[in-house]
């Protein structure tokens, strides 16, 4: 089915999107806004029905030769000594590390290298005006000239401005008053396959992941009841986060001092967004962008890769974008729902106040290693990645 579908976003669900309608016959623009691919971010992972759509796409074993090798998670205190430990077999393998985890760069430009000779990339610009017409949508670019398309899909990430033009009188954002700084740091003798979790006291937590470019991911998440931090410049950013950290103990010196020259520096606070619907006229959202489910859940990678699917599924077996877009929601929105059934005590849980929490959390987690209770343990803090039915849509001769 010949349609023009203009894709906002680059990341994970925008060139997915675009591999998924390209096989339905259609021709697909992405556009981003960063001069090329951003290739940073930290570690995602490949679960439940997002890893089958990865598998439908035919990308397992290229995401395999990808992966970080890390083997799990060790929960350590200020002498890093190890209290507990979840492999990626913990959990019934649904757990916090999984066998299939990348980082988010590098998932994204796997999906960019399958795609980047069947669909159009525009870097170095983003939408400023959408008007829908009867039989289109026009679209005015920062820089580019006015075009117009069959259908627009906003794919952006959760603080989408290009959302904002369509959809701001029914979006709702649940924040759980939580930040998070993540960045790339030098390797140090220390940091081997397992990434590791240290809590400080005041609600403050440093985590150290691996990667398979000989560097290591870092991240510092926090709850705090100061607002707007995500807002504050760069250098202000960093500033908080050394006053914030100071005396946190353990390898928190290090990070710091790493955080001044990483090249990838990103600060967010940690949120979900709820849309009422998820499409208007010829407009539509998938992704962060329309339902973020927030990184507590888990579940961004698995909802980007269906999301993604689903709509380009649909968009191929119906004739008119209306019931494409409703039949997508109609399947899609009782998995987003399950994945967003997020606790707003799980970072509280998770960032204890004082030493006392501390050494609380540390005996539960080394409880919950236990095979007798991780099945229960995996079904309480993770959302079921594979609740849904996949459908399976033909694809055109």
């Amino acid at each position: 089915m010949s349609r023009r579908v203009l894709i906002s976003g680059a990341s994970i669900a925008g060139p997915a999107l675009a591999y998924w309608l390209h096989r339905y016959g259609m021709s697909p623009t992405v556009v981003e806004r960063a001069t090329e691919m951003r290739l940073g971010g930290q570690t995602v992972d490949l679960r439940g029905a997002g890893r089958t759509v990865i598998e439908r796409m035919g990308l397992e074993q290229a995401a395999r030769e990808r992966i970080t090798h890390e083997e799990g998670v060790h929960f350590v205190d200020d002498r890093d000594r190890v209290r507990a430990s979840f492999g990626s077999e913990s959990l019934d393998g649904d757990g916090f590390v999984t066998e299939l985890e990348l980082l988010r760069g590098e998932l994204a430009d796997l999906l960019y290298q399958r795609t980047r000779d069947d669909a159009e990339y525009v870097f170095g610009d983003e939408i400023t005006g959408l008007t829908e017409t009867g039989d289109g949508v026009d679209v005015t670019f920062r820089t580019g000239p006015d075009r117009r398309f069959d259908l627009v899909v906003l794919a952006d990430g959760f603080r989408s401005r290009t959302r904002d033009l369509v959809f701001a009188d029914i979006a709702r954002t649940r924040s759980f008053g939580l930040y998070t700084a993540y960045f790339t740091i030098p390797r140090a003798e220390s940091d081997g396959s397992w990434a590791r979790w240290y809590n400080a006291p005041g609600r403050r937590v440093v985590l150290l992941r691996p990667d398979n470019q000989g560097t290591t991911r870092a991240s510092l998440n926090f709850l705090s009841a100061h607002k707007g931090i995500d807002r504050l410049q760069t250098p202000a950013q960093k500033e908080f986060l050394r006053r914030h950290y100071a005396g946190a103990g353990w390898e928190t010196p290090r990070v710091l001092d790493g955080m001044d020259g990483s090249p990838d520096f990103y600060f967010e606070s940690v949120g979900q967004m709820h849309l009422q619907q998820w499409s208007r006229g010829r407009i539509a959202v998938v992704g962060d962008a329309g339902y973020c489910a927030s990184p507590l859940s888990g579940m961004g990678t698995s909802l980007a890769l269906v999301g993604a699917y689903v709509l380009a599924g649909e968009l191929g077996r119906h004739a008119d974008h209306r019931d494409a877009f409703q039949a997508y929601e109609t399947i899609l929105r009782p998995y987003v729902t399950q994945a967003q059934k997020v606790s707003w005590f799980a970072p509280r849980i998770a960032s204890p106040k004082t030493r006392t929490g501390i050494r609380a959390l540390h005996t539960a987690a080394g409880i919950a290693t236990n095979p007798r209770f991780s099945r229960v343990v995996s079904r309480v803090t993770n959302p079921p990645s594979d609740a849904i039915d996949l459908p399976s849509y033909p694809t055109p001769h």
